[in-house]
């Protein structure tokens, strides 16, 4: 029996830069902050809260942490210990109002956003400046979507399937700007685009979905075509892993979706010859041979 990893899995770059950008924080000796787990994997986040690093989970934590670095400012010590601090924002980035929001609280600010994010966050605000009406395809409950929202300074409509294109209406003559999320299906960003064409609407197109995700997508999809047995390794909250089992599903009737070595329970066909395994973009590459060499001995 094969065992074969997909040719495109695992970390991405702008998770890598992420994780890295923590990392170099943690040798400073401060006490660090991400506003919101760092990237969508719980063992990356465990790991990390294991070496000290703290998650802010929403605005009035963030609050209460400005608060108190404020409230002890009158001691030397307790200068000192907010000095010390620091906010990462994470790799899905954030909205404008609470980027602006941690600053004006003088919490030193360090951004993590993925530069593939923060390219779309540029072109939202500058079409919502010119009086466009934009469309975010995408998760509308994902912090990436969210965060592009935030930017928009017009009209914004969030998309996640054709029949919510097919509904969709803009006042006549408005100039619409269809941006997609970094992680979004690219397959059905395309039939999106052709709604949109039939429709006449006057506007931008911008592919924003990275090349990474393209590419670990095709390559998902070209391995589930031709395996027996398909495994996806990814964090439950992670929006592209969750693409991929989605896409590797429609290929390969035996599928499983794993966030740990301890969840793969297989149960495989007879006369399996060939078992494929790709991982999301916020999967350590540890993770990965953990379960490469799990399948290869036991099976």
């Amino acid at each position: 029996m094969e065992v074969k990893l997909a040719e495109c899995a695992g970390f991405c770059f702008g998770v890598k830069r992420a994780i890295d950008t923590v990392y170099e924080q943690i040798d400073t000796g401060k006490t660090i902050y991400t506003y919101g787990p760092i990237v969508h994997n719980e063992e990356v986040v465990k790991e990390l809260e294991q070496k000290g690093v703290h998650v802010i989970e929403d605005k009035d934590e963030l609050t209460a942490l400005a608060a108190g670095d404020q409230a002890t400012s009158s001691g030397e010590g307790a200068r000192q210990e907010s000095q010390n601090a620091a906010v990462i924002i994470r790799a899905h980035g954030v909205s404008k109002a609470t980027q602006e929001r941690m600053e004006q609280m003088g919490l030193e600010c360090i951004d993590a956003t993925c530069p593939f994010v923060k390219r779309i966050h540029r072109i939202v605000e500058k079409a919502g400046k010119e009086g466009m009406h934009v469309v975010i395809t995408g998760n509308p409950g994902h912090p990436e979507v969210e965060g592009i929202k935030g930017w928009c300074t017009g009209p914004v409509t969030i998309l996640e399937t054709e029949e919510e294109a097919e509904k969709f209406t803009v006042e006549n003559g408005q100039k619409v700007c269809l941006v997609s999320q970094t992680t979004f299906n690219y397959n059905k960003f395309q039939y999106i685009v052709e709604i949109f064409q039939k429709k006449g609407y006057n506007g931008n197109v911008v592919n924003t979905i990275c090349n990474a995700t393209e590419e670990r997508q095709r390559a998902a999809r070209t391995l589930a075509a031709e395996a027996d047995v398909m495994i996806v390794i990814g964090g439950k909250h992670s929006s592209n892993s969750k693409k991929l089992y989605e896409i590797c599903s429609r290929e390969c009737a035996h599928t499983y979706f794993i966030q740990t070595l301890d969840d793969l329970h297989l149960e495989l066909p007879k006369a399996v010859r060939l078992v494929g395994i790709t991982a999301g973009a916020s999967t350590p590459n540890n993770l990965i041979e953990e379960v490469q060499n799990y399948v290869r001995i036991n099976f």
